[in-house]
């Protein structure tokens, strides 16, 4: 017996409404773990790397070991990234974010380094001359100028985390990878474009969030273009 014509599902269709609406709950859980592994991992890398780029900048001979340690960590494949943390994590969502975390951390580091180094001179030497203490003018001068580069680099890491996510799905905790991995393994065609589109969409979605609160924190950027 043939199935319907218009049973997209047991015509095994790439694109399916069918799919859409009797996984609703399935995918909604999907997209979620897969925002909070993003969203959890960057902001953690985020915590990490400013901590390291204010000691790189403030000791010089510590900025060449930070660079190139969080550069030797950027290559490591993920697959055996995640196998080194293993007996650390175990097969856990922490697995998937600690390996997150040191991915993005060279992104960020880099970048907001190159903004706090872009900082001009002169700009330092007029706000000291105005009583400004080193705090102060880190928080109030610096970091402010230093936005574009360092809300860049959050961009970067925010995509590329929400790509590198799907790899979690070897232990289980991939997000929206979890229904790619197993739409592969049974040749899911629906199932494999739906989970894969949406990884797209929360990519887009989350450069575009970041690069309006871009525009929005550094106004005097978008001036100075005009």
């Amino acid at each position: 017996m043939t199935a319907p014509p218009d049973d997209c599902l047991a015509r095994n269709d790439w694109i399916c409404g069918a799919y859409l609406s009797s996984r609703r709950t399935i995918l909604w859980d999907a997209v979620l773990q897969h925002l909070q592994l993003t969203s959890v991992a960057v902001l953690l890398a985020l915590v990490i790397a400013v901590p390291l780029v204010l000691a790189a900048r403030r000791w010089r001979g510590v900025a060449a070991p930070v660079l190139g340690i969080t550069t030797v960590l950027y290559t490591i494949p993920s697959l055996a990234m995640f196998s080194l943390l293993l007996p650390v994590y175990g097969l856990s969502g922490s697995l998937v974010v600690a390996g997150l975390v040191l991915y993005s951390l060279t992104l960020l580091v880099r970048n907001i380094l190159t903004g706090l180094r872009a900082v001009p001179e002169e700009t330092r030497q007029a706000a000291r001359g105005l009583g400004y203490g080193p705090l102060r003018l880190l928080l109030t001068v610096e970091l402010p100028l230093a936005l574009p580069a360092a809300l860049a680099g959050l961009r970067i890491a925010t995509v590329s985390a929400v790509s590198l996510v799907t790899i979690g799905a070897i232990v289980g905790h991939g997000g929206l990878g979890n229904l790619i991995y197993a739409g592969m393994n049974t040749f899911f065609k629906a199932q494999v474009l739906t989970a894969s589109a949406l990884c797209v969409l929360i990519a887009v979605a989350a450069d575009l969030l970041l690069l309006g609160l871009q525009r929005l924190l550094t106004p005097w950027a978008r001036r100075a273009r005009a």
